[in-house]
């Protein structure tokens, strides 16, 4: 399928995409090319249905806590690798 933007840079997609896929989606720029990626109503459901029951039982706090949890300590890793290459 190809498509041109109008004058303002909308691309407008046809109904049956639109019905098939939703009216949301993430634009991912990459080297090459742009591509769209639909964006469930509910993406934490989206998400569990793509990973299965890896999530089962948890609370969206307790991810977003365990999310937190894990950028500290990569923050905290990527700290401590600076100071020691600097006293290299």
């Amino acid at each position: 399928m190809s498509k041109s933007t109008d004058e303002r840079g909308r691309i407008y997609l046809p109904k049956d995409v639109r019905k098939r896929f939703g009216d949301q989606y993430r634009i991912v720029e990459l080297p090459s090319h742009v591509a769209l990626f639909p964006v469930d109503e509910d993406p934490l459901e989206g998400l569990r249905a793509a990973v299965g029951d890896a999530f089962e039982g948890e609370s969206v706090d307790a991810l977003k806590e365990k999310a937190r949890e894990a950028i500290s300590r990569e923050v905290q890793e990527e700290a401590e690798s600076r100071s020691q290459r600097r006293e290299e």
